[in-house]
């Protein structure tokens, strides 16, 4: 499966989607709403997630990891959000940019870059189908 059936599914699933929000990060000022869920059905024992993250101004997410399993696929969908991965350099994405997280990255920045306007990225998980937690805050 090439990433861009993976991306294309996933924009498919994100328009069509309705589900309700959840709560990935401990923040206020931020919410986070699965939009698809599936086993991936020629890759065994992997599943594909993706939820959309809305940062109102100036929010942001605590530093955290994923799941070991997961990597992961960030597309800005509106606004800018400023991100740092590991010791990758600390960069703000703007609408239509993206990067992705390898397994077990540390995200130590994740925040919406503007004070006065939204912010909302997709993100796309692939990961191991028994995998539950996707976020773990650092402490």
């Amino acid at each position: 499966m090439s990433i861009r059936t993976i991306i294309a599914a996933t924009c498919a699933a994100f328009t069509l989607s309705m589900a309700g929000p959840i709560f990935a990060h401990d923040s206020e000022g931020q919410t986070v709403t699965k939009n698809f869920e599936a086993a991936i059905p020629n890759i065994p024992g992997k599943s594909l997630i993706t939820l959309e993250v809305d940062y109102a101004p100036g929010a942001a997410s605590p530093s955290h990891t994923h799941a070991k399993s997961a990597f992961i696929y960030a597309y800005v969908i509106s606004g800018a959000i400023e991100s740092k991965v590991n010791d990758g350099e600390t960069r703000i994405y703007r609408a239509g940019e993206s990067w992705s997280e390898p397994p077990g990255a540390t995200h130590s920045i994740s925040r919406n870059a503007s004070k006065t306007e939204p912010a909302k990225l997709l993100a796309v998980f692939v990961l191991d189908t028994n995998d539950k937690t996707l976020t773990t805050p650092i402490r």
